[in-house]
């Protein structure tokens, strides 16, 4: 199967762009919150929230078809905004009504350490975040795949 440099450049922006969500989320993740104050504790129940909306809100995005751009300058350019729209949208619905995961989990964190967060709590969160990036690259060859597949069986 061949790549076009088409597919390469929104794969590699794609990736950019996960590895950019994925170093956000591990940076608040490492974070000791052992003696964090309830605020503290709470913003970063707010950041994973935000998180999650924006995957929510990028998979709700892949569902509507894509146009083709006149060039890939122009597509770049739109998939950049588009980026920058949909993590603007999540952290925006997080902060305004949110779907009440963030106040859930504050109260689980308060439960299980008065604020601290356990070693296991930190890995199954990496593990999660892990498993995130796993299914992103596995959309994304699998998104790369379908082009493909379609120009096969036209030919």
């Amino acid at each position: 199967m061949e790549i076009s440099s088409n597919m390469y450049s929104s794969l590699t922006a794609q990736n950019a762009a996960a590895e950019a969500m994925s170093s956000r989320a591990a940076n608040s993740i490492n974070k000791n919150y052992e003696n964090a104050t309830d605020e503290e504790l709470m913003t970063a129940c707010k950041q994973f929230e935000s998180y999650f909306i924006e995957q929510v809100y990028k998979e709700m995005l892949e569902t509507i078809p894509k146009e083709e751009y006149s060039s890939q300058a122009t597509s770049t350019l739109v998939d950049y905004y588009k980026e920058q729209m949909v993590q603007e949208m999540a952290a925006t619905t997080s902060e305004q009504s949110g779907m009440g995961i963030a106040q859930m989990l504050y109260e689980q964190m308060k439960r299980s350490g008065e604020g601290a967060v356990t070693a296991a709590q930190i890995e199954a969160a990496d593990e999660g975040a892990g498993a995130v990036r796993e299914a992103e690259a596995a959309a994304a060859t699998a998104a790369a795949a379908i082009p493909a597949a379609a120009a096969e069986e036209e030919a």
